[in-house]
Formats: structure tokens, sequence, C-alpha cells
């Protein structure tokens, strides 16, 4: 190999793990917004997505440009936006009867592996400007959706439960303390053993008090409830 060879290969060494370590970094911080949100897929699933979506592009390139192959360097990359819907339609559940959860998870799954093939070929504007309006909208706009949706509030609530022994309790007192409904017991989501867990829907439009946050402070103070979130 040549010198100049060398020093190509070296380059293009330091280029890919750059393109890495992005995908690493923008990932890791897009799933600890979702983990956060009690989200399943998080930073891990969120940096895998980006890595392959990222490792699928730089390999589509470099078939074309170092190999020799014919074809649409970008042809493979394509397929990663088709795919991964297999993965964000796991992340989608219907609860109860006005809740379906991991929208915005999946579409976040989806958003990051277009930002990853972007870091593949090195449109890099595109990817850090993509990722910061990604971290915008589900933060900020988290906030705001919220404020403009409160006075006429209908949410899910997650409540964790220390034992199977107390459901029941738990339950009459969700029913007669708050206008609930659709209310059901599931597995618990920290995956502690003995706990369970129990989503409902709460419908507080003649309560502007009754706020996600407050409530969950409230059912907190239950002897028999180990946590509580809203169920988005």
């Amino acid at each position: 190999m040549t010198f100049a060879g060398f020093m190509y290969s070296l380059s293009e060494l330091w280029l890919a793990l750059l393109k890495v370590t992005l995908a690493i970094i923008i990932g890791g911080i897009i799933g600890m917004e979702r983990r956060k949100q009690g989200r399943a897929a998080g930073m891990r699933t969120h940096i895998l997505v980006c890595l392959g979506a990222t490792l699928t592009s730089m390999t589509g390139v470099y078939a074309t440009s170092v190999l020799g192959y014919s074809g649409d360097p970008m042809r493979v990359a394509a397929q990663v936006i088709s795919g991964i819907g297999f993965l964000g339609v796991g992340t989608i559940l219907v609860k109860g009867r006005f809740q379906i959860t991991g929208l915005t998870t999946a579409a976040g799954l989806w958003c990051g592996a277009a930002i990853g093939i972007a870091l593949g070929i090195g449109y890099w504007e595109g990817a850090i400007v993509t990722f910061i309006a990604e971290v915008v909208v589900t933060t900020v706009l988290h906030r705001l959706e919220y404020r403009l949706t409160s006075k006429n509030s209908r949410f899910g609530i997650y409540v964790e439960i220390r034992s199977d022994a107390a459901v029941r309790a738990v339950l009459d007192m969700l029913s007669e303390s708050y206008p609930i409904t659709d209310m059901q017991v599931t597995a618990p989501r920290s995956g502690t053993a003995g706990n369970v867990g129990i989503e409902a829907n709460v419908h507080a439009y003649n309560r502007p008090d009754l706020t996600p946050e407050n409530m969950a402070k409230e059912l907190e103070t239950n002897e028999n409830v180990v946590f509580a979130i809203e169920s988005l």
C-alpha cells in the first residue's frame, strides 16, 4: 500500500469513527428522553437503530465508491426506512377505549434511523439539525401540547402497587376518588417481582385541578402505591 493510500485509509477510519460516535450520542440522547417517559424503547434501542442505519448507509457508499459496484449507493439504506416500521409497530399499544400509546416512540425510532442514514453518507448539517428538532419536539412541544389541552383534559395514568393482594383496594380507591374508566391490571413496568401495574383513563373535563402530576403525587401517598406516572 502506498503512503497516500495509507493516509486515505486512516482518514476514512477516523471519519467512520466520528459517524459511529455521533450515532451513539444522538441515539442515546433521544432514547434517554423516551426512557424518562417510561417507554419500552429506551437508550440502547435508539442507539442500535441509529448505529445500524449509519452503517447501512456507509456500506452502500463504500460498495459503490471504493469497491466499484454499480447501482444506487442508497438502495440498501432506503430499506431501513421501510424496515424500521416493523420495530416501530412493536412499541405501539392500544390500551383501554381512548388510549393508543407508543406512536411518538415509533416515530422517534423512524426519525432516528433517518438521522443515522444522513450521518452515514456525511450529510452532517441535515443530521444535526434534525436531531435538534426531534429533541425539541419530544420535550418542549410535549409540555406545550399539554398546556393547550389541559382544560379539556383526558389522560392516562399508570399506578404500580406493591402486591396483587392490594389490587382490589387500589381499584376501589381509584374508582371512588377519581373520574376514571377502563381500568386494566397489567404487568409492572419496573419489572419488580410481586408488583402489579394498573392502567386507567382519566376524564378530567370538569376538574381543572386534576392534572397527571397532581394525581400522581396524591396516589403516591397511598401505602400500597409504589409510584404513579402519566401513561402517555
